[in-house]
């Protein structure tokens, strides 16, 4: 009769968690960032159809790094569950709170009964009618979920980037400088052949998925969906500075 090794729940849970903090290392960072014109999402990402940013509701929208296949089950499930919801009861029902502590369940879930957990980590963003009104909650591996001010950095060298955006985030930047200043944080990950002194090689428009929650889209587009999608060829034109030019 073969004997089965005993492993303590306290190092199965660091194993398992070691495992998904590499995995979600491995993937391209994800910025999501207030500022006076909304939420800014942006992300580091060469494909132009397998997304990381998505709506999920009116004024909600949802960011994630790790295993694609992952997360877009996630996503997915939030656009039922907040769809379900805001029938059932009403559009201002659905809340990032409440989508967010459906996530945590689900990643916890996850975590402490499969045999692998889910290599991703999670931002659910809702803009306000003002600054102070935005919600920015992240979830991790484990369904630890966290109430966050200002920014989100996931995934990738999230150090370097959250160093940038330390010195440089502003809540008064409007949407194009928020997002430059998002890109900046980003290419500070990418350095030159001259190691730490060199000057990071910025991310180009074909490099990023860029997305926004307009603070107020009715008055901007007539509609209640806030979650607006920046083009590659607009998003050159902001990089390059010329927008408003």
């Amino acid at each position: 009769m073969t004997q089965q090794f005993y492993v303590s729940p306290e190092q199965l849970m660091k194993d398992r968690a070691d495992f998904a903090r590499k995995g979600i290392a491995r993937g391209r960072s994800v910025v999501v960032l207030t500022c006076r014109d909304g939420i800014a999402l942006v992300a580091e990402n060469p494909s132009p159809s397998l997304h990381k940013l998505s709506e999920i509701y009116d004024r909600i929208g949802f960011a994630a790094v790790g295993k694609y296949n992952e997360f877009e089950s996630l996503r997915q499930a939030g656009i039922r569950f907040a769809d379900v919801r805001g029938y059932s009861y009403a559009r201002e029902d659905v809340s990032a709170r409440g989508l967010a502590s459906v996530y945590a369940q689900s990643l916890g879930s996850v975590f402490t009964t499969e045999g692998k957990p889910f290599e991703v980590e999670l931002a659910v963003a809702e803009v306000g009618a003002d600054p102070y009104g935005d919600h920015l909650y992240r979830l991790t591996f484990d369904g630890s979920i966290a109430d966050e001010t200002n920014y989100v950095v996931m995934g990738g060298q999230a150090d370097v980037v959250n160093e940038v955006l330390a010195r440089t985030w502003t809540q008064d930047a409007d949407f194009p400088t928020a997002i430059r200043t998002a890109v900046e944080a980003l290419s500070a990950t990418r350095r030159g052949n001259g190691g730490e002194s060199a000057r990071p090689d910025p991310l180009g428009a074909g490099l990023l998925e860029v997305a926004v929650l307009d603070r107020d889209p009715a008055a901007l587009r007539g509609s209640a969906r806030a979650f607006r999608r920046i083009t590659t060829v607009e998003l050159d034109r902001l990089l390059s500075g010329a927008e408003g030019e």
